[in-house]
């Protein structure tokens, strides 16, 4: 058993295989999901996948395609442009 294995926080199958045996399969942690940095709501279009897995997507399939994506929710982004359009008008 690998040492990455022996821990408690894992859920473990028993399994019976082919020849007969029993042995203890163990599913992997789910992920939770991605959140917004700013009001900590739930990011759509983010995918919840281990690192592991994270690394074999495209760029363009990790995040979404806009000003702070995968970081910022969509209405906070939108708070965020428009105050600093508003910072710029007023010191302009």
């Amino acid at each position: 058993m690998k040492p990455q294995h022996r821990s408690h926080s894992l859920k473990k199958k028993k399994v019976k295989t082919p020849s007969g045996s029993n042995r203890i399969h163990f599913k992997s942690k789910k992920v939770k999901k991605s959140v917004c940095s700013s009001c900590g709501g739930i990011l759509h279009g983010v995918p919840r996948k281990r690192p592991t897995e994270l690394k074999k997507l495209a760029k363009t399939k990790k995040r979404p395609q806009r000003v702070f994506g995968g970081v910022l929710c969509a209405g906070c982004t939108e708070q965020k442009i428009k105050n600093k359009l508003r910072e710029t008008n007023v010191n302009s």
